[in-house]
């Protein structure tokens, strides 16, 4: 993916979902209407880290180029030069695929 022109703030990052499924293990192909969104992707951006009280920057656990899992629900679907995206924050991240 080339470089987003976009800059999460904070603990946020910045993730690209993998694509759907199209067919099933048993190889039925899927309409649109029944694929279950993907919960996992890779993170292309990542924020400088949470503001502590002390005035420094919490290290992320995560870096771009990093596999991850997140929540269902978790994050905001955005669009960015052309590409579909998701922000979350680095507590809605739920594992990282080693």
């Amino acid at each position: 993916m080339a470089k987003l022109s976009i800059r999460p703030l904070d603990d946020r990052i910045v993730v690209k979902p993998e694509e759907a499924e199209e067919t099933t293990a048993g190889g039925i192909v899927l309409p649109d209407s029944a694929k279950e969104k993907p919960q996992r992707g890779t993170v292309v951006a990542v924020g400088p880290g949470k503001l502590l009280d002390s005035g420094n920057r919490g290290a992320l656990s995560v870096e771009v180029g990093d596999v991850v899992i997140y929540g269902k629900y978790g994050g905001s679907d955005i669009e960015v030069d052309g590409a579909e995206v998701k922000i979350l924050y680095e507590r809605d991240i739920l594992a990282k695929v080693v």
